[in-house]
């Protein structure tokens, strides 16, 4: 039986159609950008377990949650990760459409075939630079793995997208580099910039590679033409007529108006946005014998009272949580 919710929506208007569902904390990488040198695990009796994560998933698709992007730390750390996409993907006769993941790709030759046969739809993976020894520094780990799994993933058809965060000093130089190897393949790719969710006191606003810095790079060797705003947070270039990349401007230009995303961490605190100073535990009211119903208007209050986003209040956000633990 399938019980329909109001689709939830904030105070501006703003309904959520996707969820960004952590699956864990933990990583084999340890990316500059994301993650404290060195990270505290959440014990394993505060994570979700795949019946809890399966429950919390079906009410917000239950409240009108179209897209789920399972993220992490790292996914595919996760043990179940294989049987958690296969009962998330049984959400489709709810309402679900789509079933993502991003990772750093190190683990798909292994587990991709179970994957897809589970369910999972798409894939962005993590490249932050083609450039051996500007990988290693900025994510503490060699790059042949993901190359791998980038090449498992391109293999199999399953459609494929790549992130890659931008440092000044780290890998701004990797712009050109980047776009000339996924233009090859060719795969599409996104440059992010760097966002202040790392570990406090140590992101810096003159270390962030603008869309304007990269647009201006890009715009010296390649005709850039920009193309229409659509819902995704990525603006749409298109390249010498035909490679199309994006640029997910957070810092210099947040898209906080047309936000429709939510996200739900690996112990169950949901965070209305990215930037939120804190999350609302729904882990703890389930598991005190909380029905769908109290739940659902735990979920649809939170929402209701989502902040303007970043653009309202730039900066660094005064709290614990990292993004290796927000999930992305």
């Amino acid at each position: 039986m399938t019980t329909t919710f109001n689709p939830v929506q904030d105070r501006f208007g703003r309904i959520k159609r996707k969820l960004r569902l952590s699956l864990t904390d933990r990583c084999n990488f340890r990316c500059r950008y994301c993650m404290p040198e060195h990270p505290q695990w959440l014990p394993g009796r505060e994570l979700m377990d795949r019946q809890e994560l399966v429950r919390l998933a079906t009410l917000f698709v239950d409240a009108g949650i179209e897209e789920i992007r399972l993220t992490g730390g790292e996914p595919l750390l996760r043990r179940d990760v294989v049987a958690c996409v296969a009962a998330l993907s049984r959400l489709r006769e709810r309402g679900l459409k789509r079933l993502s993941m991003t990772t750093n790709g190190t683990r798909l030759p292994a587990l991709l075939d179970d994957l897809i046969a589970a369910g999972l739809d798409d894939l962005n993976i993590s490249l932050d630079a083609v450039d051996e020894v500007r990988f290693q520094v900025l994510t503490g780990k060699p790059l042949a793995p993901v190359l791998s799994g980038i090449e498992r993933a391109r293999n199999s058809g399953i459609p494929v997208k790549l992130n890659a965060v931008l440092l000044q000093g780290y890998n701004d130089d990797q712009i050109l580099p980047l776009v000339a190897w996924a233009r090859s393949l060719p795969l599409p790719l996104r440059f992010i910039e760097y966002m202040p969710l790392d570990e406090p006191g140590r992101w810096r606003e003159d270390q962030v590679v603008s869309e304007a810095r990269i647009l201006d790079t890009l715009g010296q060797h390649h005709h850039v033409q920009a193309l229409p705003r659509g819902s995704s947070p990525a603006t749409q270039y298109r390249l010498d007529h035909d490679y199309t990349l994006g640029v997910i401007s957070t810092v210099t230009r947040p898209f906080c108006a047309s936000c429709d995303r939510l996200r739900l961490t690996a112990n169950g605190h949901l965070y209305t946005c990215l930037f939120s100073r804190q999350g609302h535990d729904l882990l703890m009211p389930m598991r005190n014998g909380e029905d769908d119903d109290a739940l659902h208007q735990r979920i649809a209050r939170q929402v209701w009272h989502k902040d303007a986003g970043y653009a309202a209040a730039p900066g660094p956000v005064p709290r614990l949580i990292t993004m290796h633990a927000m999930g992305g």
